[in-house]
Order: structure tokens, then C-alpha cells, then sequence
């Protein structure tokens, strides 16, 4: 009894409505097994299948629990905004490591009503008091890589939930408050580990065990959870409930608002680990705004692709590499000369990338000249039947663009993305879609979770360049580049495909390929999304997947065309969904990347 007096004193004492007192006693219940909130039955892992044919809504996601809220969503009649909320929540209890509250993302809305394409910007900023040479140290070199990913000085603003909001008020048919009651209960009730939440644990031990916070909160006496155990995080159902009752205020400023701004500046580490401490303020995230921004679009044979412009590269990334490829007929060439053109496309549009993206609030962007046609004859007339040594210099896209006002110092990136990130593409039967790509940047972000919160921070702010002076280089209130790559896919103004991906700076390259599969070589999106991969990124050597480097063409590749290769054990974790004639959908996620995804359609096979 003294149990759930402590429970219900830190958490069921914060709310005023009856329905929020309920849910609080439901959880407190169930952390002590005495109770589980809205069902009877133990959570057992679900069995999940990465590919759903059928029509009406459709909902794609790595993780069976997430897709399962949002389908319901659906069934209730909530629109694609209204479920891809809903399933956001869900994944930030169920893949805490990938995405959550503590981060931020990019969402690509596609409305049926008026067939229009618009974007919402939900990326982490700087504080206001960082500045363009915060990640120097009293040598005047960088804080080493591993300081600046688990500290307080990497952590951005939040902008998550403020993109809830926002989509929500413009897109949206459903209150948050609503949208927050499943996964209040998921974390409540709690989920099955599956081997790759364990893996993902494991692999962060030593940074979890440095802070108390995660500790308590994601570790078993000081161990990863079990595959097969239960996961809760009442903590994390308390400040969900919090924002159900004061909308985003609630996290904005007032009591969570204080304890991340206390976690930035103190972060709890246990023993005597040092770790950087950071320069949020209240101020800051009393200040946050998510923004609704125009969408890239590229013409491709004959679809038009829309992405997210900057501070996100991955629709200009993207888009330019099309634009390249466009002059080559890929779907004829034998399958090693159309890879061999996808790979040196991907060099020199990544040099570009590096050299010219940034926080268009903050920097010029040639970003007119980086899509038009007559930069992309450029950069192809240096592509030969022979690889090009990386890495490659940037093009100069300002003769396209009517010129560039100022200059951009041109150096090599040394930004580092983490391959983590989680994405879900979300259908309605109304036609509108949601492409969607949030993020904690590193697999277990910052490592550092909001003690009493549940959510770990992220840190963002390692996607900057450490150094002054560049178009991706610090400065209060900025947001750092991003690769994802929230894309829908329509013909004459119809919806063809909607995908996207995790995985630091592979988001491009894997979209990319999907892309590629479909649109030239035919694929089903399922076969696309299977496909072994090879991602290049101007560097001197390029990333495949085992299955890749087995194939045929990965032989000429390298005999034929002088590419070389480096293994990488997976590249992205791609979720989608196409739309057929008929008006049939078909949800697909991946077989095997990531522990498989999970695919579901409202009424389908």
C-alpha cells in the first residue's frame, strides 16, 4: 500500500479530470500487477507481418503495437494526420532508443481534397545562447565525437510535440488528448521485448548505466530486459497523460519544462563519470515553434516526388539525384550499369549536399539550383563508366539558382549522423497520407532520460558541424542539417507511392534505391523494400549489405567499373505504402532490417 500511496502522490495528485484520475489508478495498478488497464490480458508479442494488401487505411511502422494503434485509429474514423499521431506516441514508448518526445522530426502531409503536398518542420534547435564555436574546446579543437553524443551540450529543443500540434490544428479531426489515451495505456500496461529492443539495450549499457535516470528507467537491475519480458514506463504514461490534459504547455514549460532544463544543465551521472553539461533555458522551449514549410518536388519519368526542403537534405539529396539519373534510361541498361549510374549520381549529389545545406533561416540555399535540370546535366557529364575517387567536389549551383547573395566556405563535412531514427507512413480511406520521419538522432540519444519523465533527450545538435564557418556550422536558435526524407510519390496528381526511412545519413541513399527498384526496375514495393542495398556518400569506399555484395552485379561493379565496397551489416529500415489501381493499397515494411516491420490494411489480406 505505501507503493501505490507513492505512485498515486507523484503522479495521480497532477490531474483534476475524472477519465485522467482512472487512467492514473489503471497504471499504478499495473505496475504493481495488481491491475491491467484496459484488458485483462498480460501484452504478449504479436506476431507481425511486413507486407498488407487490401483497401481503405493503411498503416506501416516497424513495431506491430504502434501500427495496431494507429490502424484503430482508422477504424474509428480518424483521418491519416489523426493515426500518424497516434502511432508516433506509440512508438516513442515501444521504440524509446529511435524517437520520442526528447527529439524532433519532419512530416510530409499529402491532403486528397485539394491534391496538395504540404510539410511541417518539427527539428530540434540550438539554444539560444549556443553559438557557432560551442562544440570547441579551450585548444581550440573539437570536443571529441563520444562528449558531445552523450552530454547535455548535444541536446536540442524538442520540437516533437509542437509538430503534433501543428499538423493536427491544420490537418488533423481528432484532439490530441484523444490521440494520447492509447499509448498512456501501452505504457502503462507495457510491451514484450523483442531481440532487437534487447540489442539496442545492450549495446548502450554502459551509457544507460552512467545515468541514473536511464538506469531506473530502461535498465533490470542494471541489465538489458530479456526478449520475452515485459517492458512499463509509468513515468512516461504520467507525462503523456500531463500533455492529454495541458496539450503541449504542458511540456513546454511548467514542471517538465523544468526538470529537462535541470537534466541539460545537471544531468544525474552516477560515480564520477564528466559529462558535458548543456545551455537550455526554460526560455527556450517557451519559445519553440514547429513550422509549416513548401515541399521539394522533382519531376522522374513521369511522376512528380515531393520531399522535405531544408534544414532536411533529404528531398534536395533526393530530388538532385533523380534529376541526374533522369538523362540515363535506367530501366534498359544491364542491372551493373544503371547501379554503377545510382552510385555516382549519390557521390556528387552528396558533395553538393555537404557543401550547400543548412537552416534556410540561417544560411542561403541554392535550393533552386540544386533541383533545376541544367545543374543536373552538369554534374552527369562527370560521371564516367569508371568510379570517381571521393571525395569529389561540390558543384556550383548558383549559375541555376539567379545567382547567390554572400559565399559558403567549401570543407570537407565532419558531421556525424547516428543510424538510428524510426519512420511510419500512415493512409486514410479519404486518400490522404502521411510520410513521416522523427528521431533521438543516436540510437539512445543523448543516453540521458528526464528523471520522473520517462523520455530520454535527444542529441541532435552532433548533427551540426563542430566548426565555424560552414552552412551546417552552429548558432543559437539554428537547426542542424537532417537526411531524412519523408517522400510521397504522385502521377498527375494522384498518389503513387508514400515511404521513408531511418538511418542517419543512409535515409537518402535508402530511399533513393526503393525509389529506384520501383519506378525503374519494376519492383512490387515489398521487392523494393527487400532489395539488398549499397549506399555511397562521397567517401572513398561504399556501404553495401552482405546480400549486395553477393550479387552478380556487385562483381562488375567492382571489376567493370572500379567501384569498392565496405560492409555494413543493414542499411535503413524502410516502411511505404502503394497505391494500385482500383483503389487498392498495399502497406509494406521491412522482412528482415530492424527485427521486421509491421504492415497493416483496414480491410485487406
Amino acid at each position: 500500500m505505501q507503493g501505490i500511496r507513492r505512485l498515486w502522490l507523484a503522479y495521480g495528485s497532477t490531474y483534476r479530470s475524472p477519465a485522467r484520475l482512472v487512467v492514473t489508478l489503471l497504471f499504478v495498478l499495473a505496475v504493481l500487477g495488481l491491475a491491467q488497464p484496459a484488458s485483462s490480458a498480460p501484452p504478449v508479442e504479436a506476431p507481425k507481418q511486413p507486407t498488407a494488401t487490401g483497401t481503405g487505411g493503411a498503416v506501416a511502422t516497424v513495431d506491430h503495437d504502434a501500427s495496431k494503434v494507429g490502424m484503430q485509429v482508422l477504424k474509428d474514423g480518424g483521418n491519416a494526420v489523426d493515426a500518424a499521431v497516434a502511432t508516433a506516441a506509440a512508438l516513442g514508448v515501444t521504440e524509446p532508443y529511435s524517437c520520442g518526445i526528447g527529439g524532433g522530426g519532419f512530416m510530409v502531409v499529402y491532403r486528397a481534397s485539394d491534391r496538395s503536398v504540404s510539410t511541417i518542420d518539427s527539428r530540434e534547435t540550438a539554444p539560444a545562447a549556443f553559438e557557432e564555436d560551442s562544440f570547441i574546446d579551450e585548444t581550440g579543437q573539437p570536443f571529441p565525437f563520444d562528449a558531445r553524443v552523450t552530454s547535455g551540450l548535444g541536446v536540442g529543443v524538442p520540437g516533437t510535440i509542437r509538430g503534433w500540434e501543428q499538423a493536427l490544428g491544420k490537418f488533423g479531426s481528432r484532439p490530441l488528448s484523444d490521440l494520447l489515451q492509447p499509448s498512456i495505456r501501452l505504457a502503462a500496461r507495457g510491451f514484450v521485448v523483442d531481440q532487437t529492443y534487447r540489442q539496442q539495450t545492450v549495446d548502450n549499457l554502459t551509457r544507460f548505466s552512467d545515468f541514473s535516470s536511464t538506469r531506473e528507467t530502461f535498465l533490470r537491475k542494471g541489465n538489458a530486459p530479456v526478449v520475452g519480458s515485459t517492458v512499463r514506463n509509468p513515468d512516461l504514461a504520467a507525462t503523456y497523460s500531463r500533455i492529454a490534459d495541458g496539450g503541449g504547455d504542458a511540456f513546454y514549460s511548467g514542471r517538465t519544462a523544468r526538470a529537462i532544463v535541470d537534466t541539460v544543465h545537471n544531468p544525474p551521472v552516477v560515480a564520477t563519470r564528466k559529462v558535458l553539461p548543456g545551455l537550455m533555458t526554460t526560455k527556450d522551449l517557451a519559445d519553440y515553434r514547429s513550422k509549416e514549410r513548401a515541399p521539394t518536388v522533382t519531376s522522374y519519368r513521369d511522376v512528380q516526388v515531393y520531399g522535405m526542403g531544408p534544414p532536411s537534405s533529404g528531398g534536395s539529396t533526393v530530388g538532385e539525384t533523380l534529376n541526374i539519373l533522369e538523362g540515363y534510361s535506367m530501366a534498359t541498361l544491364d542491372r551493373d550499369d544503371a547501379l554503377h549510374n545510382y552510385l555516382e549520381a549519390s557521390r556528387y549529389a552528396y558533395a553538393d549536399r555537404g557543401a550547400y545545406l543548412g537552416d534556410p533561416d540561417y544560411v542561403y540555399v541554392p535550393l533552386k539550383g540544386l533541383l533545376s535540370d541544367g545543374f543536373a546535366a552538369e554534374r552527369r557529364s562527370l560521371i564516367t563508366d569508371q568510379a570517381a575517387e571521393s571525395p569529389v567536389a561540390p558543384g556550383n549551383p548558383c549559375p541555376f539558382n539567379g545567382g547567390c547573395p554572400g559565399s559558403v566556405e567549401m570543407k570537407a563535412s565532419t558531421a556525424v549522423e547516428g543510424p538510428s531514427t524510426t519512420h511510419l507512413t500512415v493512409s486514410d480511406k479519404w486518400g490522404n497520407i502521411v510520410s513521416y520521419t522523427f528521431t533521438i538522432e543516436q540510437t539512445g540519444g543523448s543516453a540521458i532520460t528526464v528523471p520522473n519523465h520517462g523520455f530520454i533527450l535527444n542529441n541532435e545538435l552532433t548533427d551540426f558541424e563542430p566548426i565555424p564557418g560552414l552552412a551546417n556550422s552552429p548558432d543559437g536558435g539554428k537547426r542542424p542539417r537532417s537526411s531524412m526524407s519523408p517522400t510521397i510519390v504522385t502521377r498527375d496528381g494522384n498518389p503513387v507511392l508514400a515511404l521513408g526511412s531511418p538511418g542517419g545519413s543512409t535515409i537518402i541513399t535508402s530511399v533513393l534505391q526503393v525509389l529506384i527498384n520501383d519506378l525503374d526496375f519494376g519492383m512490387t514495393l515489398p521487392k523494393a523494400i527487400a532489395a539488398p542495398r549499397a549506399s555511397q556518400r562521397n567517401t572513398a569506399q561504399t556501404s553495401a549489405e552482405p546480400a549486395f555484395l553477393r550479387t552478380p552485379e556487385a562483381d562488375l561493379l567492382v571489376s567493370d567499373h572500379g567501384q569498392t565496397f565496405t560492409p555494413t551489416p543493414e542499411l535503413g529500415a524502410v516502411t511505404g505504402i502503394a497505391f494500385l489501381p482500383g483503389g487498392t493499397v498495399q502497406a509494406a515494411a521491412e522482412p528482415t532490417r530492424r527485427g521486421g516491420g509491421s504492415a497493416l490494411v483496414q480491410s485487406g489480406e
